[in-house]
């Protein structure tokens, strides 16, 4: 079996507990012993989605332990994209989907520029960059989003790179700038989304909580996390506001383990909700050419299977 980095069992001591430094500092030397170089490490080609071979579970489950994501690509398109998504999925015990307002039938999403029948402009349905994030910040605790699938179906006339980062790697960042921004980061607390209205009806109220927090089924580390300014409010203190400082400015430096990519179509992104942007995009009506990506997101985590 492939080696990979197990931080979704629990352990007698939790790396991510504060009072456990040991723990800690054995788990980070062995994460950043196995990091990879970029999204090419991370590269596993798949013949047929819906039955994968041992060797594409020991590549995905290897890519995954080390960096929580995995690059795919389908040695063919297939017929039905949802279908062999779901098919897909189901292969890591992924099954439980969140069911979002934009989302087909099957629970899957279309990100494409479109009208959402909403009242709002979604950025990811626009040409327009999105900021950094991990999905489903703006969700409930039971709806907490652990894993997604993106794949993309057709790219974009000129732009809509991904840049995608391991949140695991951000907690390190924190914890060896300062222990104690991470234990602002984990209140309960921490950072609140307003509420979303639609058409003078609330339909989802303030969603408050912690940035990091640990699984209690699993151990495994969670992030919850938007870096917009207007739609974030941040607790009111000092020791918080230099944290999501310190976070903010790891995206912008040089050094940060920062992974940059322009999926191609066939191609696509399995992760244990690792955060991630998108840069802005421009489609060519003349010729027809669309940016067409499709999204399923998971309330579990993707379980080894290997």
């Amino acid at each position: 079996m492939t080696e990979t980095l197990d931080t979704g069992t629990i352990a007698a001591a939790s790396p991510f507990d504060l009072a456990a430094p040991a723990a800690y500092a054995a788990w980070r030397d062995a994460k950043l012993s196995m990091a990879p170089r970029g999204l090419d490490d991370l590269r596993v080609g798949i013949r047929d989605p819906a039955r994968l071979s041992e060797a594409e579970k020991t590549a995905l489950d290897h890519h995954l332990g080390r960096a929580n994501m995995a690059l795919f690509r389908f040695a063919q398109p297939p017929e039905d994209v949802e279908h062999a998504l779901l098919e897909l999925g189901a292969q890591f015990g992924l099954d439980r989907l969140d069911r979002n307002l934009c989302a087909h039938d099957t629970g899957i999403t279309a990100i494409t520029v479109r009208e959402t029948g909403t009242d709002k402009a979604y950025i990811p349905y626009t040409t327009r960059p999105l900021s950094w994030h991990t999905d489903g910040y703006y969700n409930a605790p039971e709806r907490t989003i652990r894993a997604w699938l993106l794949y993309c179906d057709a790219d974009a006339a000129d732009g809509g790179e991904n840049e995608v980062m391991d949140h695991e790697l951000a907690y390190i960042h924190l914890r060896d700038h300062n222990p104690e921004f991470v234990r602002a980061l984990m209140a309960a607390d921490a950072f609140t989304i307003p509420a979303n209205d639609e058409g003078g009806e609330q339909i989802r109220p303030d969603q408050t909580g912690p940035v990091f927090s640990v699984d209690p089924s699993t151990g495994a580390l969670h992030m919850r996390y938007s870096a917009r300014s207007r739609n974030v409010i941040w607790k009111d203190d000092a020791l918080t506001r230099d944290a999501a400082g310190v976070l903010r400015d790891l995206f912008s430096s040089p050094d940060a383990p920062i992974f940059r990519h322009r999926l191609a179509p066939g191609e696509g992104v399995l992760s244990n909700n690792v955060l991630h942007r998108r840069e802005g995009f421009r489609d060519d009506p003349t010729t027809g050419h669309k940016r067409l990506v499709y999204r399923a997101r998971y309330y579990d985590r993707v379980r080894p299977v290997v």
